[in-house]
């Protein structure tokens, strides 16, 4: 019955937390007060654990599962022109669909309201020896950190709370900090949330059960990436080489804790549970076929999903190098138009699923025929003119395991990665690179990555401009559809570059003779609007609305 009770409040609790509309709304219909809460430890720890329910949970997020961040950039395209996808793809990120501005900006506001209210509240708590105060606190601040950074990557400088807000019938008018003043604020929280938690997961009491809290690598694995973001052109327009030499030993300071190694295998890096390369994900049972996004999101009718809203486009699959570490564009490079897939980098084949590949059997189909003498064209199983069915020929593999499927009752983890040894490496290459150049340190960390993907060594000699370019590459490719593509873009500037260049997907024809004939495409009803100004998202309309003037807009919104 004891159970049941704490059991019946914290729900209470969390509804009243949840029913928000907005992070400055008065509460209502309470029925326990946060003084009855902080006096419980039990509730005050629940409370605390509460703040965590406003992560980033998985790769499909928008509208449910149905999106992701890889169909903004070059990634990949939606064929249904899903509405929020293609409300960005048309650089209407004002438009109230658009779930990446409006959707994020609240839900990091609500996150933070919770943990502003447990930091303020904690110390009024008769803590027992069953629960570690300091870790609690700076899981806090961990999150709070995460969800400033996240506010920061999309809006640049934001309304900083650091403390509860007074809940009045009028909305508080705040203005916005500056960049540098938004940034000092997460380096802040991370650096107290470092002092307050144990260095790895497995320091943990229950590692297994623990696997997504917040840990001390975790609070240095964002400062490594914040300061790289820092760092980088949007915000360092100057190119001040002291702020990438920050970025690069913080990464380091990540290295140096030698708790980390990479995963032995590219393709087991979203499906291993224990995996040396984790320092933080979301802890995830296995995902079967019916009821999620893989049947609804990813997985086209000929395979027994209702429909594929995602394709990787050919811009994509042209940045991964042959087998040998050439660039498809390099003469010598043995690439060849028409065996396109052929000796490609091993991380192609873990990520994309293209024409003739064996997938659950049978090859995937996505040719077509020319016409014939009555205009007629004929169709492999997996393409066709219907909206759901790919645009560019590819389907995505890498969040789709081969052992779920329709008519099997299988299930296997995808997991969601929040910081692994493998971003901190890159970050530590890209960061160093611009501070010094290519010297033996930066092309190391490349090394460790590539060799694990089974490509060799960058060519020695390269010059800086040379060695950010092929970083660049690696990254598109190492962290393909892993929710990371679209943020380099920006903060490297080069949305009116990538974003805006057209998108193309293959045409394969299937000849007569049942050879085939490869022909790149541009696909004119997926091409993608990006302005310079749009490296930056506008502040949701919504909130413009209720200021009187101390909340600016971003420039050319």
């Amino acid at each position: 019955m004891k159970t049941l009770r704490y059991l019946l409040i914290t729900v209470i609790t969390l509804s009243v937390i949840s029913c928000q509309k907005d992070f400055l709304q008065r509460d209502v219909g309470v029925q326990i007060t946060l003084d009855q809460i902080f006096q419980n430890p039990l509730l005050a720890s629940q409370y605390a654990d509460n703040s965590y329910s406003y992560l980033i949970t998985d790769y499909g997020r928008l509208s449910g599962y149905k999106g992701m961040t890889s169909q903004f950039s070059d990634e990949s395209l939606a064929n249904n022109a899903q509405t929020e996808v293609a409300t960005m793809n048309t650089g209407l990120f004002l438009d109230a669909g658009a779930a990446d501005v409006v959707g994020i900006y609240g839900q990091m506001y609500k996150g933070i309201r919770n943990i502003n209210i447990t930091l303020a509240n904690m110390d009024k708590t008769p803590w027992t020896s069953t629960y570690n105060v300091n870790y609690i606190k700076g899981e806090q601040l961990y999150l709070r950190a995460y969800y400033y950074f996240e506010l920061m990557k999309r809006f640049g400088g934001v309304v900083l709370l650091t403390t509860p807000q007074p809940f009045t019938e009028a909305t508080v008018d705040l203005p916005r900090s500056t960049f540098d003043e938004t940034l000092a604020q997460i380096l802040s929280d991370l650096d107290q949330a470092k002092a307050l938690l144990p260095t790895t997961n497995s320091d943990w009491p229950n590692p297994a059960a623990q696997a997504n809290r917040a840990t001390a690598a975790a609070a240095m694995a964002l400062k490594a990436r914040a300061l790289l973001y820092a760092a980088s052109p949007l915000n360092n327009p100057g190119n001040d080489l002291t702020k990438w030499q920050k970025a690069a030993d913080a990464a380091k300071d990540v290295m140096d804790l030698n708790k980390y190694s990479l995963e032995p295998s590219y393709a087991n890096i979203l499906t291993n549970g224990n995996s040396p390369e984790y320092i933080m994900i979301k802890v995830r049972g296995g995902r079967g076929f019916i009821g999620t996004y893989i049947q609804d999101f990813l997985v086209p009718t000929s395979y027994g999903g209702q429909q594929s809203n995602l394709s990787p486009t050919q811009n994509h699959v042209d940045l991964y190098e042959m087998k040998n570490g050439k660039p498809i564009t390099d003469p010598t490079s043995g690439y060849d138009p028409q065996n396109p897939y052929l000796n490609r980098d091993p991380r192609f084949y873990v990520n994309i699923l293209y024409n003739g590949v064996i997938w659950q059997g049978r090859a995937v189909q996505t040719w077509q025929t020319v016409p014939d003498a009555n205009g007629v064209i004929t169709y492999g199983t997996d393409i066709s003119t219907a909206i759901s069915v790919t645009k560019t020929s590819y389907y995505l593999k890498r969040l789709w395991p081969e052992t779920v499927k329709a008519g099997s009752s299988a299930s296997a983890p995808i997991y969601y990665i929040y910081h692994r040894y493998g971003e901190v490496l890159l970050n530590y290459a890209e960061a160093l690179n611009e501070a010094v150049g290519p010297n033996t340190q930066v092309y190391d960390a490349i090394k460790a990555i590539r060799l694990r993907a089974g490509m060799p060594e960058l060519p020695a000699g390269l010059t800086q401009t040379q060695m950010r370019d092929r970083i660049r590459n690696e990254r598109a490719v190492e962290f393909a559809f892993e929710d990371m593509r679209w943020w380099d873009i920006l903060r490297w500037k080069k949305g009116v570059e990538i974003v805006a260049q057209p998108m193309t997907g293959m045409k394969v024809i299937k000849n007569a003779n049942g050879t085939y004939t490869y022909t790149v495409v541009q696909l004119p009803a997926f091409q993608k609007v990006f302005k310079d100004f749009m490296h930056l998202y506008p502040i949701p309309q919504t909130e413009m609305n209720k200021t009187s003037g101390k909340l600016k807009q971003n420039p050319g919104w």
